[in-house]
């Protein structure tokens, strides 16, 4: 199994003692985490030189799992690529991607699916924007001979001026995506939009297990208080740029949350736009070209913040880990979190890496199963959220 790590394709590493492997390695599975280029010096592209050098490292890093793992007692031939956020959507990249064809046999997306791609023209306008702030030339090369921290801290700058004002003017699509970074369809190292390839059946050989934990984007609104400022009038505006009938959808998610602030439902939304449904429209493409799909949702509730943090995006890797009791590992589960989920995930994401089957049946759009992960272990579901989800239908 090899873990891409997440952090919006700007931070991260796959040395956190969350990531520790040594619970795959118990169960009889090689566990490798690796590191990529990140922020511009992964993903900057101009239109000249080598677009996606991020994502060429992770396939740099699987060259070496195909050549090497055997002597460390792995198979070559039964690969699990996995990866959370960021890496999910790496994750789905590889999968439509011809230079990763054959590096990997099973992969598993954690909260990030395949719609989170720039074009050329927006990261042209994101690498502008970049050489502006540093009062350079808008070239590679202008760019390269920057000094290290001064770089890291014109992507802070600019990641912040993204956040408060998303204008899709000066930041093309990566407006609505809020990240600065993402992989970019250069037509050569992703030849085109990976959800578009995987609906034609790029990937479609290689067993794929996604999903979402149900209250992603909480991670993001409760621990800054930014949940108590959301006004109806945002969250209306935040439903309209989305494309929904307004009145409508809102009266449909507040039908299943009839304590809900407005706080609360801008929270859900933006779960079901970023993670949620994305997630559901690549089990759906790859069902045209019936690739073997499995969905979770991961529904644990962490205690903290008097029990408002929720099942919030990153808390279920330390149960996939099995990291609950390590050292620095899961601080965001709060104090004493079920280790029985521990096992039960745990176990889940072994058996996927050793046969393709995690315990629970197939994704189709004719049941819609998935296994929903909580304080009891698992759940069977069938289609939840059904009302939610359809709202989306043409939408998203």
């Amino acid at each position: 199994m090899v873990w891409i790590h997440g952090g919006a394709f700007m931070r991260g590493s796959g040395a956190i003692p969350t990531y520790d492997g040594s619970r795959f390695a118990r169960d009889g599975v090689v566990c490798v985490t690796i590191n990529y280029r990140l922020g511009a010096d992964g993903f900057l592209y101009l239109g000249d030189g080598i677009a996606n050098r991020g994502l060429l490292d992770q396939i740099a890093a699987l060259e070496w799992v195909q050549e090497n793992i055997d002597a460390f007692g792995g198979d070559p031939a039964r690969v699990t690529i996995f990866g959370e956020s960021a890496g999910a959507f790496s994750v789905a990249t590889l999968l439509s991607m011809p230079r990763a064809t054959g590096l990997f046999r099973r992969a598993i997306a954690q909260s990030g699916a395949a719609q989170h791609t720039s074009s050329v023209a927006t990261a042209q306008l994101v690498g502008r924007n970049l050489a502006d702030q540093l009062g350079v030339a808008p070239t590679m090369v202008s760019l390269a001979a920057v000094p290290l921290e001064r770089l890291v801290g014109a992507q802070a700058e600019l990641a912040v001026e993204l956040a408060v004002r998303p204008d899709p003017a000066r930041w093309g699509e990566v407006a609505a995506n809020g990240m600065l970074f993402e992989p970019v369809v250069d037509g050569e190292v992703v030849p085109g939009r990976p959800l578009e390839r995987i609906v034609v059946g790029a990937g479609a050989d290689v067993d794929l297990m996604v999903g979402t934990t149900t209250e992603e984007w909480r991670f993001f609104l409760v621990p800054t208080g930014a949940i108590d400022r959301v006004t109806e009038e945002r969250l209306s505006t935040t439903a309209r740029v989305m494309g929904l009938d307004v009145e409508h959808a809102l009266s449909v998610y507040r039908a299943s949350r009839p304590l809900a602030t407005p706080g609360d439902l801008l929270g859900a939304l933006i779960t079901d736009w970023f993670f949620r449904i994305p997630a559901i429209r690549l089990a759906e493409a790859r069902e045209k070209n019936r690739g073997s799909t499995h969905v979770y949702e991961f529904a644990w509730r962490s205690p903290l913040f008097d029990g408002r943090f929720g099942a919030v995006h990153a808390l279920e890797i330390g149960f996939v880990f099995d990291n609950l009791g390590r050292d620095g590992a899961m601080t965001l589960a709060g104090i004493d979190p079920p280790q029985a989920l521990a096992d039960v995930m745990h176990r889940a994401w072994v058996s996927f890496a050793s046969s393709g089957t995690p315990g629970w049946s197939p994704y189709d759009s004719r049941t819609r199963t998935l296994m929903r992960f909580d304080g009891a272990g698992g759940t069977v579901m069938i289609d939840p959220a059904a009302k939610e989800r359809q709202l989306w239908d043409g939408v998203r």
